[in-house]
C-alpha cells in the first residue's frame, strides 16, 4: 500500500508574476471587451428577434410577401437560418478587425517599451 500522498499549502515553485500592463495597454483590452460584450448583446437581440418576436407577430406580418412568399413562412422555412449565418460572419469580421486594432496597440506598446529601455541607458 502506497503512503499518503501530502501536498504542501506553500508551492515550491510559485508560478512567476505576469508581466506588468501599460495603462495604454489595460484601456486597449477594457475597449476590445467592451466592444466584444456589446456585439454579442446585439447579435445575440437580433438572434432572439428572429426566433421568438417574429413567430409570435406572424399572423400580423402574413400580409407582407417576400421572395414571392409570406414572410412569416419565408423566415420559418430559411429566412432566420440566412439571418444567423448573417450573424455569424457579421461576428468573425468585426471581431477580426478588433483583434487586429488590439494587435496594433499591442506592437505600439512593445515599441513605446523597447524606446523607453532605450532612452534609460
Amino acid at each position: 500500500m502506497a503512503a499518503p500522498h501530502h501536498t504542501s499549502r506553500h508551492n515550491l515553485n510559485p508560478l512567476p508574476e505576469p508581466p506588468p500592463v501599460t495603462e495604454a495597454m489595460a484601456r486597449a483590452h477594457a475597449r476590445y471587451w467592451r466592444f466584444n460584450v456589446v456585439l454579442i448583446v446585439a447579435l445575440m437581440l437580433v438572434g432572439f428577434f428572429v426566433s421568438f418576436i417574429v413567430p409570435l407577430i406572424a399572423k400580423g406580418l402574413a400580409p407582407v410577401r417576400f421572395a414571392g412568399f409570406s414572410l412569416p413562412f419565408y423566415m420559418g422555412a430559411q429566412g432566420a437560418i440566412l439571418v444567423y449565418l448573417m450573424l455569424i460572419v457579421i461576428y468573425i469580421v468585426l471581431m477580426q478587425r478588433a483583434d487586429a486594432a488590439l494587435q496594433r496597440a499591442l506592437e505600439a506598446s512593445a515599441q513605446d517599451d523597447i524606446a523607453e529601455r532605450t532612452a534609460d541607458r
